[in-house]
């Protein structure tokens, strides 16, 4: 909207500046003089409307700098200076618009992919209904080239789904029933039933769009220096106009230099970059919570990686399992039906063996205790049942035999997690279980390092043995394992004081305390999407790695690029303040360069919003415009 309107007043202005021009050429001195006190008083009635405002909410705004020096010059009879310098600030306020709205264009496209209707099951029949009234538990059916509107599990049928929106992945993905897909995501081939289970505001998307929103609006910690420096600086100028004029009494110098000081391209140059930068990351599946998460990811000199679902694929598969004095089968559910309520991926592997083995889980556990990092404690059919590593079953009384160790052991040294069973407090059997290696992992790591990254590590709850073969084949400085929750936030604690400036990389659930204990802490994929949402700085909305090497080179870029247009605003003021003092620069010319000024530091800015890591493949937003704000005081 001020971009359209900036634009008809700069377009009515400026005709009046060629008549005037073609009247100058006349000879008709008068009517040239008219046509320019019109075209400075068209555009200086919107600015001064602005300056008013901004006076109104006692801020100090550019406007009124460009006001008092206008109707300085109306006074003076200098015509010419107050026409030009009228549309150059109204043509600039509108280049500056256009450009700043290709900066919030990833947010915009984010929106603009927000489903409006959806078809719902009712018992009268198939309803199209508006998204707002979609309730938890519908089935929405969706159909090729449609939008889903809600989160959710497939009931019945199959698809292509173009995940886009949500994981910054091209490439659509194949989904059955029982698997999860999400709002703003689109049905490429296909047509499924899906059960609602998030609706409106409380799906995935409607948060992704909230977190890109409030990111930003934020301020980085230069950005907030600068409004600082901002509130000291720009009265201090008014003063100095004032001495100028005292020493020189030559008003329009004075009025210049009052105009030509304000730090208008300084104060912008902050906040347009890291809105660039955060519209690339939402663009590419990462979700970045705000300005000073990105200047603190810039600065991450040691990355720290969980194992399950972060190095590996987590999507394990069992590969034996062992028992003693017990049919394998009957073992095999005993521990399926115990792991029905756990959310580990290693518990969820089970029961999804157990399943493919056509095995009756019917029985519901009771007494159920989840140990973070250790395991699972329950009562399934009267049995009780320890279930997890030796560490837990030490801590319940359980006794490892030779035997079993050596066979736990040698599973392990096989790349293997070894799931350890107690029934009513003997040892009763081993589930082994493999996961594979994220292909992308070893890159991305390589390209963590050439950014900028000195040390790599391991921190998981694994046995060593599997930890180890993991890190060596990626190339890891140190591997930490069997570790619980309590233990990795000690090790975080423990390179931070080593002077580190520590990334925690995990899955959001197991990893948050050590999330939170990092400097910067990343959540891999959407499995875990509200405890991701709230504990991680960063959200990697799909499971790939490559996209936390694509945020940590972005977020260097961003802060490179935004020191770039801070060194350009403080050059262009400096030297514009020189030529006015020595003569040179004059009110027109200068606010023409202070307007081209202000134009560059934006778009520089909007190279971010193609950034791309050199090597790899291929609600609207609210606020006060950065114009309005560029010239303040407390």
């Amino acid at each position: 909207m001020h971009a359209i309107k900036n634009s008809h007043i700069a377009g009515v202005t400026g005709l009046m500046l060629l008549i005037a021009l073609a009247l100058h050429w006349v000879g008709l001195t008068q009517p040239k003089e008219y046509s320019l006190i019109a075209s400075t008083l068209v555009a200086g009635y919107f600015i001064a409307i602005k300056a008013f405002k901004a006076l109104r909410m006692r801020a100090f705004s550019i406007e009124l700098l460009v006001t008092i020096a206008v109707v300085g010059a109306l006074i003076i009879g200098e015509y010419v200076e107050s026409a030009v310098v009228t549309f150059l600030f109204i043509f600039g306020a509108y280049l500056e618009a256009r450009t700043l709205e290709k900066t919030r264009s990833s947010l915009r496209n984010l929106i603009d992919m927000t489903p409006t209707e959806a078809t719902v099951v009712r018992p009268e029949g198939h309803v199209r209904v508006p998204v707002e009234e979609l309730l938890k538990g519908d089935r929405v059916l969706i159909r090729s080239g449609e939008k889903i509107a809600v989160d959710g599990a497939i009931v019945s049928g199959q698809a292509l789904i173009v995940e886009a929106a949500i994981t910054g992945e091209s490439v659509p993905a194949s989904k059955t029933p029982g698997d999860r897909v999400f709002s703003g995501t689109i049905v490429d081939h296909g047509f499924i039933e899906v059960s609602a289970d998030r609706v409106g505001d409380d799906t995935t998307f409607a948060k992704i769009i909230e977190m890109v929103e409030d990111a930003q609006e934020s301020k980085t910690t230069t950005q907030k220096f600068l409004d600082r420096f901002a509130n000291i600086y720009t009265p201090t100028i008014v003063v100095l106009s004032v001495l100028v004029y005292a020493f020189s009494r030559n008003v329009e110098l004075a009025l210049t230099f009052l105009v030509i000081a304000c730090p208008g391209a300084l104060v912008i140059s902050a906040p347009v970059s890291m809105v660039a930068g955060i519209g690339n990351g939402a663009r590419h599946g990462v979700l970045v919570k705000g300005g000073e998460i990105m200047e603190k990811l810039s600065r991450i000199d040691l990355v720290i990686f969980d194992k399950t679902g972060t190095l590996t694929k987590g999507k394990p598969a069992v590969t034996e399992v062992k028992s003693w004095g017990m049919d394998e089968n009957t073992l095999l559910r005993l521990v399926a039906q115990a792991e029905k309520v756990s959310e580990h991926h290693l518990g969820q592997t089970i029961v999804a063996e157990a399943n493919q083995r056509e095995l009756s889980l019917t029985e519901d556990p009771q007494d159920v205790q989840i140990i973070k990092g250790g395991g699972m404690v329950a009562r399934v059919a009267g049995q009780h049942l320890v279930i997890g590593n030796r560490q837990l079953m030490a801590d319940y009384g359980v006794s490892i035999d030779d035997q079993a160790e050596a066979y736990a052991t040698m599973r392990e040294k096989a790349g293997n997690t070894a799931v350890l069973i107690a029934v009513d407090q003997r040892l009763a059997g081993v589930i082994s279980i493999a996961d594979q290696i994220k292909p992308e992992a070893k890159e991305a790591i390589r390209q963590l390092r050439r950014a900028g990254v000195h040390k790599t590590i391991m921190l998981t709850g694994d046995n060593r043995h599997t930890a180890q073969l993991v890190g060596n084949e990626l190339g890891l400085d140190a591997v930490h394992a069997e570790l619980l929750p309590r233990d990795k936030v000690r090790w975080v604690n423990e390179f931070k004081s080593q002077g580190y400036r520590v990334a925690m990389v995990g899955d959001g659930i197991n990893d948050a305390p050590a999330l939170a204990t990092a400097d910067v802490g990343l959540a891999m994929g959407i499995g875990g999407t509200d405890i991701s949402m709230e504990t991680a700085d960063i959200v990697l909305m799909s499971d790939r790695l490559d996209q936390f090497a694509h945020a940590y080179s972005l977020a260097k870029a961003t802060v490179r690029n935004m020191k770039q247009n801070t060194v350009l605003a403080v050059g262009t003021v400096v030297l514009l303040l020189a030529g006015v003092l020595l003569g040179k620069i004059f009110l027109a010319s200068g606010m023409l360069v202070h307007e081209l000024s202000v134009l560059l530091v934006t778009l520089n800015a909007v190279r971010l919003i193609r950034y791309r890591v050199r090597g790899n493949a291929g609600r609207k937003a609210s606020g006060p415009s950065t114009r309005d704000t560029a010239c303040h005081a407390a």
